[in-house]
């Protein structure tokens, strides 16, 4: 942090965001551990998920000002945060690998067999009314049982079909939101970016207009200054004391003429 505050206080702070970040997933993923609920499980693994996205955007920014300051650094100080930047995107890496297995392992948990259903009783009912039919009628309702189960695959594999359609296309309209989600963030960043540069460029301005006031008022105190000695030396050309200034001749001597008679 110190070395960075030497670069840059910007990258300091984005820094120290990050950090800040990186502290509150690990806390994150240590209390996902102690929580049973799957609701709550999956309510805490979003709110993860939201704090990755904001890293992410944080080291986009990290990086935007290390290129942004790369021509008034030396080697070795770009050297460095280049490395600070991979750091941060191993360790955010990480937590995201982190959180696809917690993710897998919540499906896993949500998974319910849709075949599943109560058998007990089956076999006894079954030997009950077969002691009571001939063997036609056992053939029969053999081949009855057979199209049952024939229907119920058909309508298995009828269902599986339509879920699997489903999924495609619920994949292929995430993929279109995300693709243009990110987009959206990466033109927010963008615009971040500029209005962070916009409020330097005003800042700059204002200094330089509070210098150019700075500066005018000592040269009014100048002129004034000057006009009050010019002023002082007519009005008392005897006084020994004001110098005369450089370049301004003195004033005149009241000349008196002498009247002659012819």
């Amino acid at each position: 942090m110190d070395s960075l505050s030497a670069v840059s206080e910007e990258l300091a702070e984005i820094d120290g965001q990050i950090a800040d970040i990186f502290r509150a997933l690990s806390n994150g993923f240590q209390k996902l551990d102690k929580i049973k609920d799957v609701n709550r499980q999956s309510r805490q693994l979003e709110e993860l998920t939201g704090k990755m996205r904001e890293c992410k955007r944080l080291i986009k920014e990290f990086d935007r000002e290390v290129k942004a300051m790369e021509r008034r650094t030396n080697a070795n100080t770009h050297r460095m945060l280049s490395e600070k930047k991979q750091s941060m995107v191993k360790e955010l890496n990480s937590y995201v690998a982190l959180k696809k297995r917690y993710q897998s392992n919540l499906e896993s948990n949500k998974r319910v067999d849709l075949f599943d259903g109560p058998n007990e009783g089956f076999s006894e009912d079954n030997d009950m009314l077969a002691s009571n039919m001939t063997n036609q009628q056992l053939m029969d309702k053999g081949y009855q049982m057979m199209d049952e189960t024939d229907q119920a695959i058909n309508r298995a594999k009828k269902v599986v079909q339509e879920t699997v359609d489903v999924g495609t296309e619920t994949a292929a309209t995430l993929k279109a939101q995300t693709e243009q989600m990110s987009r959206i963030v990466n033109d927010l960043d963008s615009i971040h970016f500029s209005i962070q540069k916009a409020s330097k460029l005003v800042k700059e301005i204002g200094r330089q207009v509070a210098t150019d006031k700075c500066i005018m008022a000592l040269l009014f105190l100048i002129v004034t200054g000057i006009i009050a000695i010019i002023i002082v030396k007519f009005v008392n050309p005897n006084n020994k004391e004001i110098r005369d200034i450089p370049g301004l001749a003195p004033p005149a001597m009241n000349r008196r003429l002498l009247w002659i008679p012819y």
